[in-house]
């Protein structure tokens, strides 16, 4: 379910591309450092995303260092880091453990289970920071699962429940800018449930898994129909956006919502396509 809030590359200058590098790089030394290497794994778009809005809003220190990694072990990378980069990282455990165990009770594969038992020390450490925001966002996680397990047919009862875990995950202070925060977390939470169906769409028809996209897949408009609901979405997702005094890192922030994230729904769209191309595709 993660990974869509990504960079349209192509439109980025060297220097912000260089810089969204530098955060990605970041976050994932900032992971290592608060959870260890395996931790590493939750490393993600969506959580660089985070970290350039709240960069953006809030204007943090923020620190450079140049280091070698294991995915970059001849040449030193540029880390960029500031408070908000050890909150995220504390999100991206607090998601892949929650996802891993939503994953495992749903389709019962040991892998999901394995992958979120490895994180379940570092969960409780999360858990321990923000008890409060946990609590929501399980509780979100319960009502998801229970909307899974009944077949509910209203899309937007299991989307809004992503939404509502995103929007709590994108509140770091509680002040002004809270309200504004969360819905913007809301609706792109929408849009990346929404787009994760769609991408899984013939993966859960095939194994009988919970997708709430199947009821209108036969629709002859079905892939237009799709199209539109992300659009609205992420229409409101940017509108909240724009509401925000954000300077820095406007640039890369703009070019994700309003391009970056529309590039996994054309590559399941060409996946789609070359499917039924080639007659393997019941869509």
């Amino acid at each position: 379910m993660y990974g869509y809030v990504q960079l349209y590359k192509s439109d980025l200058r060297f220097r912000e591309y260089d810089e969204y590098r530098g955060y990605y790089c970041g976050l994932c030394e900032a992971i290592q450092n608060q959870y260890g290497s395996l931790a590493r794994l939750t490393l993600s778009y969506d959580m660089t995303f985070l970290i350039l809005l709240l960069n953006g809003l809030y204007e943090p220190e923020i620190s450079c260092s140049n280091s070698r990694c294991v995915a970059h072990p001849l040449k030193k990378q540029c880390h960029l880091s500031s408070p908000v980069t050890a909150y995220a990282a504390d999100m991206s455990i607090l998601l892949a453990y929650e996802k891993g165990q939503d994953d495992w009770t749903d389709e019962k594969k040991l892998s999901k289970k394995v992958a979120s038992d490895i994180l379940k020390r570092n969960y409780r450490q999360v858990v321990e920071k923000y008890p409060e925001k946990i609590h929501i966002i399980q509780e979100q996680f319960n009502a998801l699962h229970e909307i899974e397990k009944r077949g509910e047919q209203n899309l937007d009862l299991s989307a809004s429940c992503f939404g509502t875990i995103l929007g709590e995950i994108f509140v770091w202070r509680s002040d002004e800018w809270e309200t504004t925060l969360r819905k913007l977390g809301f609706y792109l939470g929408k849009f990346i449930y929404l787009l994760d169906a769609y991408d899984d769409l013939e993966r859960d028809i095939k194994k009988n898994c919970y997708n709430p996209l199947i009821p209108l897949s036969n629709e002859p408009d079905f892939d237009q129909t799709c199209e539109h609901l992300l659009q609205m979405m992420i229409s409101d997702c940017a509108e909240q956006f724009e509401r925000l005094p954000i300077l820095k890192n406007e640039e890369i922030i703009r070019n994700i919502l309003y391009a970056g994230v529309w590039t996994g729904f054309h590559r399941a769209h060409q996946k789609k396509e070359k499917q039924k191309e080639n007659g393997n595709g019941s869509i």
